[in-house]
Formats: C-alpha cells, structure tokens, sequence
C-alpha cells in the first residue's frame, strides 16, 4: 500500500496557487485552471499526498469553469465536509491523506451518471497520463483508465 502523506517537502514544492488553494482553502479563477480542457486518459491525484482522486473516464464538461468529476476513483481518498462559508451550504471536498482543499460537490451532475458534480481547482490536482501511471504506483487503476484511441 502505497504511503499517501502531506510532508513538508510537498508543501514546499507547491507554486504560490497551490498552496493557496489546497493549503489555505482557495479557489483558482474559473476558467483558470490548466487541467480544466485535459481529455487525456489517466488519473488525477492529490497534488500534495499523490492519492488518487479522479479518473478521466469521469471527468466531464459542465460549463462552470472548473473541471468537474462525476465520483471519485477511490471514495476512501475524499472527505466530503459542510461548508457554510460565503452565505452558503455547500459541501466542500478534500483528500483524506494530504488534507488538501479540492473544491466542492454538488447535486447538479449528470443524472445518469450518478448525479453528482465533483467541482475540482485544477491548482490541487496533478495529471497522471495513463502512459505514466505504471511507472508512477498507479497500475492498479488502469482498468478505471478507459482507452480513448
């Protein structure tokens, strides 16, 4: 079992809207972010511990500006906590290990698929291509990887 941990050393290796974001609970600007357009096949995992999140199998276009999952690959990796900030109730995402802010859910995903909108700051994710996913640990999820050729 692969050893998913927030260290120091990762926190330090964040750029200014990393940390931000999954350290300080930030939101990058919609539109912003560099995974929004990605439709690479592969996973995503937790900028800081590495766990994996969310598989590009997923990952959807919902129009809002982040890019947006329908569930995550292993529920265990994502806590899902209230959030009353900024007059609202929404329901905030962050990842068991490294306790990064993710995003937040929401009851407006595709109804056939679950129905549930994982609405996610690219700045707390890191891309893993499904070419890569091996080498890096992730070889167990390659069958939650689906072959876009």
């Amino acid at each position: 079992m692969p050893d998913y941990t927030k260290s120091e050393d990762a926190i330090a290796r964040l750029s200014p809207e990393q940390y931000r974001v999954t350290q300080q609970n930030g939101t990058e600007r919609p539109g912003s972010g560099e995974l929004l357009h990605n439709k690479e096949p592969g996973i995503y995992v937790d900028v800081v511990s590495g766990e994996p999140l969310f598989a590009s199998a997923d990952k959807y276009e919902s129009g809002c500006g982040w890019p947006s999952f329908t569930k995550p690959i292993e529920p265990a990796h994502i806590n899902e906590l209230r959030d009353t900030t900024h007059g609202m109730i929404r329901t905030e995402v962050r990842s068991t290990h490294g306790d990064s802010h993710l995003g937040h859910v929401f009851p407006d995903g595709p109804r056939d698929r679950g129905g549930l909108r994982y609405c996610i700051n690219s700045a707390s994710l890191r891309f893993v291509h499904r070419d890569e996913m091996e080498a890096q640990g992730y070889g167990a999820y390659l069958d939650q990887v689906e072959d876009l050729a």
